[in-house]
């Protein structure tokens, strides 16, 4: 009977720290299914001083991003930006798109992101839908450090344009 007991509290124990680990675990920013279906934000073209970011990008957002987009700069929670990376190549004068390299995405939602703004960061690796390049966890320094120097924007870089 004493046996049972401890396995019984070993087992408690056990649970009750699993529980509190994945509590404590931010939820990483699933991948965006779908989203060259949504609005197309604006393209652009970085060239080697842009380092890891040169090649041709296009931006997304979803609906609720559009909101932020046109509220100048208040996004609610529920907005997804994606921006894709492909490398180029000079195809006789014409830059053209090739491999992708990644994609990167921001989720808002101000509860479970509220060390960064509201704000939820990750890089999906080439076309994968499951490999990123960082956690979460990383995304504070690796992400908003750059995001969050764009003031009175909601750490959004980009600008829609009608």
């Amino acid at each position: 009977m004493k046996r049972i007991y401890l396995a019984g509290l070993a087992t408690l124990g056990v649970a009750i720290c699993l529980g509190q680990s994945a509590a404590g675990a931010i939820e990483e920013p699933a991948y965006p299914e779908g989203y060259r279906r949504w609005t197309h934000v604006l393209t652009g073209v970085s060239d080697a001083r842009f380092k890891r970011y040169e090649g041709m990008h296009n931006i997304y957002a979803n609906p609720k991003a559009i909101e932020g987009y046109k509220a100048d700069g208040a996004f609610p929670d529920g907005s997804v930006i994606v921006f894709d990376l492909f490398e180029v190549v000079d195809q006789e004068g014409a830059t053209v798109a090739t491999k992708r390299k990644f994609i990167d995405v921001m989720v808002k939602d101000s509860k479970r992101y509220a060390a960064t703004g509201g704000w939820g960061y990750t890089e999906f690796l080439g076309d994968s839908r499951t490999d990123r390049a960082f956690t979460q966890d990383k995304a504070m320094v690796r992400c908003h450090a750059c995001h969050v120097a764009t003031p009175g924007r909601d750490s959004v870089i980009t600008r829609f344009k009608d």
